[in-house]
């Protein structure tokens, strides 16, 4: 495939994976996305992940056609991105590793035996790097999502290589019109907590002409794929809901709990409620809950009580959305127990720690399974909620 007439796409699809990163679930595979610039001087950005190297290294061979590269640009140190480094390195005695001054401190931890000697050009931000015809300008982009992270600019092409940005699950032969899916999936369980570091690199991507974007996972971005990812971006990386609707999180020990959660989704519709997505924490992917938990601005979490606490599905739920720095949303809480309900009081204290959750009334407390006489205080959520 090729980007342009001078930039070519030499990664591999991973189809024989199942967990990405050994976490999360990818049904359509993973792509491990590398590239190279054919000029005066010849540059490969970024390897791929050990699991698929002799493709990778095939695909170089037959790209290079017995040219020799000058250059490795490494943009990002983790393994599914720089496990040929050292390979490279060896096959190609003069290569030069274009890299930041963090990633140059952290490639002796995944390469004990390297030699470095004469074989590195350390890049900061804004620095440029001139092949011929094109010229490539290295955009600092620290924790997005590791703090050695680097994007660079092809001035000539206006094309961005975005490293882990902008990235998506699945393999490219896989690719559907769908980008934001798995995009959204990608984004907040990988760099939603560093939303911050995110705006950052957007108002510097924001200075220059970008036509396409090429991620390290994914599919090439251009046209309006391009800029709905921009928009999309934007909006994920300062935590704002991107629409419009409720998110039931439910952990159900027997399923009585369960049965809330399914007649508060009938109560929400039923008062006109737009989008509700219930999520039963015990069997769904964790990750599409947490992505669904960023989409929306409303979030009910319902758990049974379990040993003088939460039960742990929903513990380990909240748990996530604490490390993913999840804010600016609104939760209702109801709570199951049949004789001393605690799972309230834990959902509570761990969502106070989130920055600025509103947490509304009634907080509602169910005796072991639901009843008529229940169903008051749900639709006094409901109307809270919904408001």
């Amino acid at each position: 495939m090729n980007v342009s007439s001078d930039i070519k796409y030499i990664g591999v699809d991973d189809l024989d994976i199942d967990l990405f990163e050994s976490q999360y679930v990818v049904p359509e595979g993973m792509s491990y996305n590398s590239y190279m610039i054919f000029d005066e001087k010849i540059a490969i950005l970024d390897t791929v992940d050990a699991r698929k190297a002799t493709e990778w290294q095939q695909n170089l061979y037959r790209a290079l056609d017995g040219r020799i590269p000058d250059y490795l640009i490494v943009q990002h140190m983790e393994p599914d991105h720089a496990s040929q480094i050292a390979w490279l390195m060896g096959q190609y005695p003069d290569l030069k590793v274009v890299l930041s001054p963090q990633a140059l401190k952290m490639l002796p931890n995944f390469f004990e035996q390297i030699d470095l000697s004469g074989r590195t050009y350390v890049v900061k931000d804004g620095d440029c790097l001139k092949l011929g015809i094109h010229t490539l300008q290295f955009i600092s982009a620290p924790m997005v999502h590791w703090p050695e992270v680097i994007m660079t600019y092809d001035l000539t092409d206006k094309v961005l290589f975005s490293a882990d940005g902008f990235g998506k699950f699945g393999a490219i032969c896989n690719e559907t019109d769908d980008w934001a899916c798995e995009a959204r999936r990608y984004y907040f369980n990988i760099c939603g907590k560093y939303g911050v570091q995110v705006q950052n690199v957007m108002k510097k991507a924001a200075a220059v002409d970008i036509q396409t974007i090429c991620p390290l996972h994914g599919p090439v971005l251009r046209g309006k794929a391009l800029h709905e990812s921009l928009r999309l971006y934007n909006i994920w990386s300062k935590y704002d809901p991107e629409s419009e609707g409720v998110l039931i999180a439910y952990a159900s020990i027997h399923g009585n709990t369960a049965n809330v959660a399914k007649k508060f989704q009938e109560i929400l519709q039923q008062k006109g409620a737009k989008k509700v997505v219930v999520s039963d924490l015990s069997r769904s992917d964790m990750a599409e809950v947490i992505e669904d938990a960023f989409r929306y601005p409303n979030l009910i979490v319902a758990a049974s009580s379990y040993d003088a606490g939460v039960f742990p599905v929903m513990h380990d739920f909240l748990y996530h959305l604490q490390i993913k720095n999840y804010q600016k949303r609104r939760f209702g809480i109801i709570e199951n127990g049949s004789w001393a309900p605690t799972a309230a009081k834990t959902m509570h204290r761990m969502i106070e720690e989130m920055k600025d959750c509103e947490i509304v009334e009634p907080i509602v407390s169910i005796r072991s399974h639901m009843k008529e006489s229940d169903i008051p205080q749900l639709e006094a959520l409901a109307d809270s909620i919904l408001v």
